[in-house]
């Protein structure tokens, strides 16, 4: 029992003077010491001088790629003026058919469509109609009489006609047009009627003619547009659209203008 007893007494003896040193903190932990403060060593940092951290080139990847800037102002103003080529407009090409002709218009529109030099583009065939229709105005009595109705014609506007010189009942009758069918000459007399003809009238007449017409195939729009001047001069005789690469014949009902070499 003594020896318990000095062992007690011992372990309390050393546990006191533990204490009153302050190793011990409350829980059984043991204080560390802390240096001790030179305040007069303290200097306080100026912020604005600090640069900041870049950042490596791992950690860039790991946030992935930035999106491209331009870098200056000219650069920025070039992709600006960047522009893509536009696209040429192909020209549409047409087909035409142009007629009927004979006699002195023949050889008229002949030389103006020689003068455009269209080369294959060009063709011409004959046609032989089988007339049934005309506008004409009755035979008259003599040279003098017709003379004076042609001039007549011509102050109205019109200088499309021949004088039929050949013995017959119609002998000194003046024609003004042929045509395939009746309606188609009606028509041509209506306009004759809208320039002042009154004497003017519709004939059967059975008889075969032979015309040229033209073809042009292929043609651009400005060739188009100096054809179209063109056929101005030719009073009564039409232009048409016609599909390329067909037969270019026309329908029966396009009438055609007289021609006085006949």
């Amino acid at each position: 029992m003594k020896k318990l007893f000095f062992i007690l007494l011992l372990m309390n003896v050393i546990f006191f003077a533990l204490m009153q040193s302050g190793a011990l903190e409350r829980g059984g932990q043991v204080k560390q010491e802390q240096p001790p403060l030179h305040e007069e060593k303290i200097r306080l940092l100026d912020m604005t001088k600090i640069e900041p951290v870049k950042a490596s080139p791992s950690q860039g990847s790991a946030q992935g790629p930035a999106s491209p800037t331009p870098s200056s102002s000219s650069d920025l103003q070039l992709s600006m003026n960047i522009s893509v080529p536009a696209v040429p407009v192909k020209d549409e090409l047409t087909c035409l058919e142009w007629g009927d002709f004979s006699g002195q218009d023949l050889e008229r529109a002949a030389t103006a469509l020689a003068a455009l030099q269209l080369g294959e583009k060009l063709s011409q065939r004959e046609i032989e109609l089988d007339t049934n229709y005309w506008i004409y105005i009755p035979p008259l009595k003599n040279k003098g009489a017709i003379n004076k109705k042609i001039g007549e014609l011509r102050e109205l506007g019109v200088t499309e006609y021949f004088v039929v010189t050949n013995a017959g009942h119609w002998y000194n009758a003046i024609s003004l047009g042929v045509f395939k069918t009746r309606d188609a000459a009606q028509k041509f007399l209506n306009y004759l009627r809208t320039k002042g003809v009154r004497s003017a009238q519709i004939g059967e007449r059975a008889s075969k003619l032979k015309t040229t017409r033209f073809m042009l195939g292929g043609v651009n729009s400005e060739t188009k547009a100096r054809l179209i001047e063109m056929q101005k001069d030719f009073s009564g005789i039409e232009m048409a659209n016609v599909p390329c690469g067909s037969t270019l014949t026309r329908p029966d009902e396009i009438g055609r203008m007289p021609r006085s070499s006949r």
